[in-house]
Protein backbone atom coordinates (compact mmCIF):
# COMPACT_ATOMS: atom_id res chain seq x y z
CA UNK A 1 0.00 0.00 0.00
CA UNK A 2 1.09 3.86 -0.19
CA UNK A 3 0.54 5.97 2.60
CA UNK A 4 1.75 9.46 2.62
CA UNK A 5 1.46 11.62 5.36
CA UNK A 6 1.94 15.52 6.06
CA UNK A 7 3.92 15.89 2.40
CA UNK A 8 4.71 18.91 1.40
CA UNK A 9 7.45 20.18 -1.29
CA UNK A 10 9.09 23.84 -1.37
CA UNK A 11 11.26 25.17 -3.97
CA UNK A 12 13.02 28.07 -2.29
CA UNK A 13 9.83 30.61 -1.63
CA UNK A 14 7.12 28.48 -3.84
CA UNK A 15 5.40 25.67 -2.01
CA UNK A 16 4.52 22.95 -5.08
CA UNK A 17 2.57 20.83 -2.69
CA UNK A 18 1.51 21.67 0.86
CA UNK A 19 0.46 19.31 3.49
CA UNK A 20 -0.54 16.44 1.29
CA UNK A 21 -2.58 13.09 3.32
CA UNK A 22 -3.42 10.00 1.63
CA UNK A 23 -3.25 6.22 1.16
CA UNK A 24 -3.65 3.59 -1.77
CA UNK A 25 -4.32 0.34 -0.65
CA UNK A 26 -3.81 -2.85 -2.97
CA UNK A 27 -5.92 -2.99 -6.07
CA UNK A 28 -6.73 0.45 -6.09
CA UNK A 29 -6.48 2.80 -8.73
CA UNK A 30 -5.59 6.68 -7.80
CA UNK A 31 -6.27 9.15 -10.20
CA UNK A 32 -4.43 12.16 -9.24
CA UNK A 33 -5.60 15.29 -11.25
CA UNK A 34 -5.47 19.20 -11.19
CA UNK A 35 -4.83 21.97 -12.96
CA UNK A 36 -1.52 22.95 -14.87
CA UNK A 37 0.84 23.72 -11.95
CA UNK A 38 -1.42 21.95 -9.35
CA UNK A 39 1.81 19.98 -8.20
CA UNK A 40 0.68 16.42 -9.37
CA UNK A 41 4.76 15.76 -11.16
CA UNK A 42 5.88 17.28 -7.80
CA UNK A 43 4.00 14.83 -5.69
CA UNK A 44 4.21 11.68 -8.01
CA UNK A 45 8.64 12.30 -8.09
CA UNK A 46 8.57 12.92 -4.04
CA UNK A 47 6.47 9.76 -3.78
CA UNK A 48 9.13 7.71 -5.63
CA UNK A 49 12.03 9.16 -4.19
CA UNK A 50 13.28 11.05 -7.29
CA UNK A 51 13.02 14.32 -5.57
CA UNK A 52 12.97 14.65 -1.54
CA UNK A 53 10.39 15.94 -0.06
CA UNK A 54 10.42 19.16 2.58
CA UNK A 55 8.03 17.44 4.84
CA UNK A 56 5.69 14.65 5.71
CA UNK A 57 6.52 10.89 5.48
CA UNK A 58 6.01 8.64 2.47
CA UNK A 59 5.58 4.43 3.45
CA UNK A 60 5.33 1.77 0.47
CA UNK A 61 4.49 -1.13 1.24
CA UNK A 62 5.47 -0.80 4.97
CA UNK A 63 8.86 0.72 4.13
CA UNK A 64 9.64 4.16 5.00
CA UNK A 65 11.15 6.30 2.07
CA UNK A 66 13.63 8.12 4.05
CA UNK A 67 14.62 5.81 6.55
CA UNK A 68 14.79 2.73 3.63
CA UNK A 69 15.08 4.15 0.77
CA UNK A 70 16.42 0.97 -1.05
CA UNK A 71 13.57 -1.40 0.46
CA UNK A 72 10.79 1.20 -0.58
CA UNK A 73 12.08 1.57 -4.35
CA UNK A 74 12.62 -2.27 -4.76
CA UNK A 75 8.63 -2.59 -4.41
CA UNK A 76 7.78 0.47 -7.15
CA UNK A 77 8.14 1.70 -10.99
CA UNK A 78 7.61 5.17 -11.84
CA UNK A 79 6.35 5.77 -15.39
CA UNK A 80 7.16 9.17 -15.85
CA UNK A 81 5.72 10.81 -19.45
CA UNK A 82 8.98 11.24 -21.25
CA UNK A 83 11.03 7.77 -21.32
CA UNK A 84 14.54 7.50 -20.11
CA UNK A 85 16.30 4.93 -22.52
CA UNK A 86 20.12 3.99 -23.29
CA UNK A 87 20.60 5.02 -27.05
CA UNK A 88 23.15 1.60 -27.13
CA UNK A 89 21.20 -0.55 -25.68
CA UNK A 90 18.92 -3.01 -27.76
CA UNK A 91 14.76 -3.48 -26.56
CA UNK A 92 16.15 -6.98 -25.07
CA UNK A 93 19.16 -5.53 -23.47
CA UNK A 94 17.28 -3.13 -21.41
CA UNK A 95 15.31 -5.64 -19.98
CA UNK A 96 18.54 -7.97 -19.29
CA UNK A 97 19.58 -4.82 -17.82
CA UNK A 98 16.87 -3.78 -15.31
CA UNK A 99 16.87 -7.28 -14.52
CA UNK A 100 20.83 -7.33 -12.84
CA UNK A 101 19.81 -4.62 -10.77
CA UNK A 102 16.86 -5.69 -9.30
CA UNK A 103 18.18 -9.05 -9.13
CA UNK A 104 15.35 -10.78 -11.42
CA UNK A 105 16.60 -14.21 -11.68
CA UNK A 106 13.85 -15.58 -14.26
CA UNK A 107 13.75 -12.28 -16.09
CA UNK A 108 13.61 -13.79 -19.17
CA UNK A 109 10.72 -16.08 -18.60
CA UNK A 110 8.97 -12.77 -17.30
CA UNK A 111 10.52 -10.50 -20.11
CA UNK A 112 9.13 -12.63 -23.23
CA UNK A 113 5.33 -12.12 -21.83
CA UNK A 114 5.59 -8.54 -20.83
CA UNK A 115 6.75 -7.81 -24.75
CA UNK A 116 3.74 -9.54 -26.17
CA UNK A 117 1.78 -7.66 -24.17
CA UNK A 118 2.86 -4.27 -24.24
CA UNK A 119 3.02 -5.97 -28.65
CA UNK A 120 6.92 -5.06 -28.85
CA UNK A 121 8.15 -8.36 -29.01
CA UNK A 122 8.97 -7.87 -33.07
CA UNK A 123 11.03 -5.11 -31.95
CA UNK A 124 13.11 -6.98 -29.11
CA UNK A 125 16.52 -6.32 -31.16
CA UNK A 126 15.93 -2.74 -32.09
CA UNK A 127 17.43 0.31 -30.69
CA UNK A 128 15.48 3.43 -29.20
CA UNK A 129 16.43 5.37 -31.90
CA UNK A 130 14.64 3.20 -34.01
CA UNK A 131 11.33 2.91 -32.43
CA UNK A 132 8.32 5.13 -32.31
CA UNK A 133 7.40 7.61 -29.34
CA UNK A 134 4.85 5.02 -28.40
CA UNK A 135 6.90 2.23 -28.81
CA UNK A 136 9.64 3.68 -26.43
CA UNK A 137 6.86 4.39 -23.90
CA UNK A 138 5.90 0.91 -23.96
CA UNK A 139 9.95 -0.27 -23.61
CA UNK A 140 9.77 1.87 -20.25
CA UNK A 141 6.44 0.28 -18.65
CA UNK A 142 7.92 -3.28 -19.46
CA UNK A 143 11.29 -2.45 -17.77
CA UNK A 144 9.54 -0.94 -15.29
CA UNK A 145 7.30 -4.23 -14.71
CA UNK A 146 9.58 -6.54 -14.68
CA UNK A 147 10.25 -6.99 -11.55
CA UNK A 148 6.63 -7.01 -10.70
CA UNK A 149 6.58 -3.87 -8.36
CA UNK A 150 3.60 -3.67 -6.03
CA UNK A 151 3.42 0.04 -5.81
CA UNK A 152 3.04 1.93 -9.20
CA UNK A 153 3.40 5.58 -10.58
CA UNK A 154 2.07 6.62 -13.59
CA UNK A 155 2.81 10.35 -14.70
CA UNK A 156 0.57 10.66 -18.34
CA UNK A 157 1.66 6.72 -19.16
CA UNK A 158 -0.52 7.13 -22.84
CA UNK A 159 1.71 9.50 -24.25
CA UNK A 160 2.55 8.44 -28.00
CA UNK A 161 0.56 5.68 -28.06
CA UNK A 162 -2.18 4.69 -30.56
CA UNK A 163 -5.85 3.92 -29.75
CA UNK A 164 -5.24 0.37 -29.53
CA UNK A 165 -1.95 1.09 -27.42
CA UNK A 166 -3.97 3.25 -25.16
CA UNK A 167 -6.73 -0.02 -24.75
CA UNK A 168 -3.77 -2.42 -24.35
CA UNK A 169 -2.14 -0.45 -21.60
CA UNK A 170 -5.33 0.93 -19.81
CA UNK A 171 -6.20 -3.25 -19.33
CA UNK A 172 -2.64 -3.85 -18.30
CA UNK A 173 -2.95 -1.20 -15.73
CA UNK A 174 -6.25 -2.54 -14.34
CA UNK A 175 -4.77 -6.69 -14.64
CA UNK A 176 -2.06 -5.50 -12.16
CA UNK A 177 -4.37 -3.61 -10.09
CA UNK A 178 -6.53 -6.95 -9.74
CA UNK A 179 -3.34 -8.57 -8.70
CA UNK A 180 -2.72 -6.67 -5.85
CA UNK A 181 -0.43 -3.52 -7.05
CA UNK A 182 -1.36 0.21 -5.71
CA UNK A 183 -1.08 2.54 -8.34
CA UNK A 184 -1.51 6.14 -8.71
CA UNK A 185 -2.14 7.73 -12.00
CA UNK A 186 -1.67 11.02 -13.03
CA UNK A 187 -3.11 12.38 -16.49
CA UNK A 188 -5.44 15.22 -18.24
CA UNK A 189 -6.78 12.66 -20.29
CA UNK A 190 -10.28 12.29 -17.55
CA UNK A 191 -12.22 10.33 -19.32
CA UNK A 192 -9.08 7.42 -19.21
CA UNK A 193 -8.95 8.01 -15.50
CA UNK A 194 -12.88 7.58 -15.64
CA UNK A 195 -12.70 4.08 -17.08
CA UNK A 196 -9.51 2.72 -14.63
CA UNK A 197 -9.05 4.66 -11.51
CA UNK A 198 -11.26 3.39 -8.22
CA UNK A 199 -10.51 6.89 -6.39
CA UNK A 200 -9.66 10.26 -7.44
CA UNK A 201 -7.72 13.18 -5.14
CA UNK A 202 -8.12 16.48 -7.16
CA UNK A 203 -5.50 18.76 -6.46
CA UNK A 204 -5.16 22.72 -6.74
CA UNK A 205 -1.71 25.16 -6.25
CA UNK A 206 -0.68 22.26 -4.52
CA UNK A 207 -3.77 21.11 -2.12
CA UNK A 208 -5.91 18.82 -1.54
CA UNK A 209 -9.45 19.96 -2.56
CA UNK A 210 -11.26 16.07 -3.09
CA UNK A 211 -10.49 13.32 -2.42
CA UNK A 212 -12.37 9.71 -2.19
CA UNK A 213 -14.08 7.12 -4.54
CA UNK A 214 -14.89 8.42 -7.99
CA UNK A 215 -19.10 7.92 -6.13
CA UNK A 216 -18.11 10.04 -3.36
CA UNK A 217 -15.77 12.81 -5.08
CA UNK A 218 -19.08 12.65 -7.44
CA UNK A 219 -21.90 13.44 -4.97
CA UNK A 220 -19.83 16.00 -3.77
CA UNK A 221 -19.62 18.22 -6.76
CA UNK A 222 -22.59 16.97 -8.28
CA UNK A 223 -25.36 18.66 -6.63
CA UNK A 224 -27.71 16.28 -6.89
CA UNK A 225 -27.20 15.82 -10.94
CA UNK A 226 -27.20 12.10 -12.18
CA UNK A 227 -24.36 10.90 -14.23
CA UNK A 228 -21.98 13.58 -14.12
CA UNK A 229 -18.90 13.20 -15.92
CA UNK A 230 -15.68 13.43 -14.37
CA UNK A 231 -14.50 15.99 -16.74
CA UNK A 232 -17.51 18.39 -15.19
CA UNK A 233 -16.27 17.63 -11.30
CA UNK A 234 -12.70 18.61 -11.94
CA UNK A 235 -13.96 21.40 -13.78
CA UNK A 236 -16.30 22.21 -11.05
CA UNK A 237 -13.75 21.84 -8.35
CA UNK A 238 -11.02 23.37 -9.65
CA UNK A 239 -13.03 26.93 -10.80
CA UNK A 240 -13.75 25.74 -14.81
CA UNK A 241 -9.82 26.60 -15.18
CA UNK A 242 -6.74 24.96 -16.56
CA UNK A 243 -4.30 27.63 -16.19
Amino acid sequence: MIQVTGLAKRYGSFTAVHDLSFTVQPGEVLGLVGPNGAGKTSTLRCLAGIIPATAGSVRLAGHDLATAPVAAKRTLAFFPDEPRLFDYLTVRQHLNFVARIYGVADHEALAEPLLAELEIADKADQLPGELSRGMKQKLAIACGLLHRPSVMFFDEPLTGLDPLGIRRMKDSILQRARDGAAIVLSSHLLHLLQEVCSHVLILKKGEKIAHGTLAEVAAQFAHGEPGVSLEEIFLRATGGSEH
